[in-house]
């Protein structure tokens, strides 16, 4: 009877661990209860994702996957710095619902959640930024925990709804982020066809359906997620701090360029509330650049600015 029981024990948490890959809002009110641990179930297919990046060694390599590969980190590092970031979690400029859905389905093909509950989540973080509360701080918690640890707990799989109420009415984005598996899911299947169809059409090319979803989905997003959580990890112990805040943010030229102006992260905790992150010419900020893009086409609006009082408030 207790090998039974035992058996039916796993069997539970297994069935649990599935349907929560698929649909996040599963038992949210038990993930809300659970304390600060790794869900190692639940991380499955995270770690999964890392150990396919091994299959490079099967596929090999050819220009055409690795083309896809930087182009597919630089499409959704935008979508995430851009939207998930400055617009859902800050609101720092307008655009239309049809054009704030397309980025937020291009922001979940990252594979770092549904946008309401990047933006909740974020907004969570400024508020108690550097604190017990803040889910990944280093000076609290430690590198590894705010690099990685603290995204595989149940309590921070689950959305903030109260946070994010001024987005959580549109139904699109709600079942984005309660089903954010779909979109990496069509991604890494979109992927397969598009190398099936180039070794069939195009065979000079070199490359295959496994190939570029090894290197496309798999390389990529491993990449552009540890690129995106050194914000975390590295961005509040290393560079320089030209504004007084009360936590540890501190800007750093290389992990701007990296993230596409997150790195400008003691300016953004000064002013959270501009579009812009690189507050000085020569700050390079690819994301702001983007914007002003799109601005021109007409596809966002309302920018906001650096205000000036802010610039004269840095020290020399």
């Amino acid at each position: 009877m207790d090998g039974k029981r035992a058996f039916g024990g796993y069997a539970t948490r297994w069935t649990t661990a599935l349907r929560r890959w698929i649909d996040t809002g599963a038992d949210a009110a038990a993930a809300a209860e659970a304390g600060q641990r790794i869900d190692w179930l639940r991380a499955v297919p995270f770690i999964g994702l890392h150990l396919a990046c091994l299959a490079v060694f099967w596929v090999g390599t050819s220009a055409v996957a690795v083309a896809v590969a930087v182009a597919l980190y630089a499409v959704r590092m935008f979508a995430l710095t851009a939207f998930y970031h400055r617009y859902f979690a800050h609101k720092t400029f307008r655009t239309s619902r049809a054009v704030q859905f397309a980025f937020a389905l291009i922001g979940a093909a990252a594979a770092q959640r549904g946008p309401l509950w990047w933006a909740a989540h974020h907004r969570h973080h400024h508020r108690h930024a550097d604190t017990a509360l803040d889910p990944h701080s280093p000076q609290v918690h430690g590198f590894l925990w705010s690099h990685a640890g603290w995204f595989l707990t149940p309590q921070a799989f689950r959305t903030d709804w109260e946070r994010i109420a001024d987005f959580s009415h549109y139904p699109e984005l709600r079942w984005l982020d309660r089903y954010d598996v779909a979109a990496p899911l069509l991604l890494a299947l979109l992927l397969y066809v598009a190398g099936a169809a180039l070794q069939y059409a195009a065979p000079g090319l070199g490359t295959s359906g496994p190939q570029l979803l090894v290197w496309g989905f798999a390389i990529s997003t491993v990449v552009l997620f540890h690129a995106t959580v050194t914000i975390n990890s590295l961005a509040h112990r290393f560079g320089s701090r030209p504004f007084e805040t009360g936590d540890q943010s501190r800007n750093n030229p290389w992990l701007a360029l990296l993230t596409f102006g997150e790195g400008w992260h003691n300016n953004h905790h000064f002013f959270p509330g501009s579009a812009r992150q690189g507050f000085r010419w020569w700050q390079l900020d690819l994301s702001w650049y983007g914007l002003q893009l799109l601005a021109a086409l007409g596809l966002v609006h309302s920018l906001k600015p650096v205000p000036a009082w802010v610039l004269a408030k840095a020290r020399r």
